[in-house]
């Protein structure tokens, strides 16, 4: 993937020369072949017209501000339920550096924002393999295959679908549903140490509070750093769900997050509250500190090392966190587990993401939809097959001088509550 920036920049009446430079044999190669220059004509006129009626939406694709192909989506009737179809193209020159995928993120997020249609498809070529993969790595169902006549022959097609919808949760009853209203941590639910086999529950103990309906974690001038061992100068405060580890001395342990790590003090098997599909949410405050960073990530519960995966709903460096807007980052993380690939993206936020927002995921046995305040932002299209465990996180993250802003602490992480559906 290059460095410089994609963008997408609507379509316009000069872009003819676009479709001209598009309809070579090579770029047509799975739609029949190149169209005579009068269909490309009608093929600009029908872009403008249908942008002016609002039945599509046509664009660039731009790379520093030099077009790289086109990409858009338009209405459509798909088994009877309103969708948009999407299509793109990107010059030779420019193919195998990810632009396309770039472009269709974009293309998502702003259907997604639309509110109007919640389902887009495409119909890729079956000899399309760049495309085929794009649908797949973006998330996208495969739904099938078809046939249908096309400039006088005829074309085969995968069907490929993405769902866009909203998170729905009506009518649905959570299993757990945890308000942090008592005035106490449910250490029922709750274990209050950052994965303390790798140092120690003293050194990993949360430093929290419960205030009126909402749980606060919080890094004080005085807190330690939880691993300089294996973590260097980095301080947390944490509470999680779940605990395993293995014996003092041994290397088994959940989120092995670099090599060389040892069990310093054996603990205590617990088994909270470990979900297994369903829907995951958290309601929670980011903090505005470039030091800090907040996050919730179930993660595998690692009874078996391969069984790691990450489901990262939120993550939210301060450093990324401005007055008007932020930063989130979501998606899957393969850890150690080999059956998973990493597949996480920042989503930007609008807002003050220092005040409460809503994150969540959906969890199935073949995918995994997320969502900030219920509005969807990302399909990651894997199979993550054995239960997690809830993280919840405040980091200080250490500068290269070692020092610290000590007159900004308390850094406080504000969590306003936490819910999980049984898979409906």
């Amino acid at each position: 993937m290059t460095d410089a920036t994609v963008t997408l920049a609507a379509w316009g009446p000069d872009d003819l020369p676009l479709l001209e430079r598009a309809n070579t044999p090579e770029m047509t190669a799975h739609l029949g072949g190149p169209e005579t220059p009068a269909e490309l004509a009608q093929r600009q006129e029908r872009h403008l017209r249908l942008m002016r009626t609002g039945e599509a939406v046509m664009y660039r694709i731009e790379l520093g501000g030099v077009a790289v192909g086109g990409i858009g989506y338009w209405r459509i009737d798909h088994d009877g339920t309103p969708a948009w179809e999407a299509g793109w193209n990107v010059f030779p020159e420019w193919q195998g550096r990810g632009l396309a995928r770039a472009a269709l993120r974009l293309l998502t997020h702003e259907i997604a924002a639309r509110h109007d249609r919640h389902l887009l498809v495409a119909f890729p070529g079956v000899d399309n393999a760049a495309s085929n993969a794009l649908c797949r790595t973006a998330g996208f169902e495969h739904r099938g295959s078809g046939t249908q006549p096309w400039r006088g022959s005829e074309l085969s097609f995968h069907i490929w679908t993405l769902d866009l919808s909203p998170l729905d949760l009506d009518g649905r009853e959570p299993d757990l549903d945890e308000r942090f209203g008592e005035g106490v941590l449910d250490e029922k639910v709750w274990w209050p140490h950052y994965l303390p086999h790798w140092a120690s529950r003293e050194r990993t103990a949360a430093r929290y509070s419960i205030a009126p309906d909402a749980l606060e974690l919080f890094i004080d001038a005085d807190t330690a750093p939880w691993s300089p061992e294996f973590d260097g100068d980095n301080r947390v405060s944490h509470v999680q769900t779940g605990q395993f580890s293995g014996a003092r001395g041994s290397t088994i342990g959940q989120h092995r997050f670099r090599d060389g790590l040892v069990v310093r003090e054996e603990q205590p098997e617990r088994r909270l509250h470990l979900p297994r599909y369903g829907v995951v949410e958290v309601r929670m405050a980011a903090v505005r500190h470039p030091d800090a960073m907040v996050a919730f990530w179930p993660i595998g519960f690692e009874d078996r090392p391969e069984d790691s995966g990450e489901i990262c709903i939120a993550e939210i460096f301060g450093s990324e966190v401005g007055e008007e807007g932020g930063w989130v980052g979501v998606g899957v993380k393969r850890q150690h587990d080999p059956r998973l690939r990493d597949d996480f993206e920042k989503i930007r936020v609008e807002g003050d993401l220092t005040q409460m927002h809503d994150y969540a995921a959906e969890w199935t046995p073949d995918a995994v939809r997320f969502f900030i305040d219920h509005r969807w932002v990302k399909t990651v299209r894997q199979r993550i097959d054995y239960p997690v465990q809830l993280m919840l996180d405040l980091y200080e993250l250490p500068r290269a001088d070692r020092t610290r802003d000590v007159a900004a602490l308390p850094h406080t992480f504000r969590v306003e509550r936490v819910r999980t559906f049984p898979r409906s």
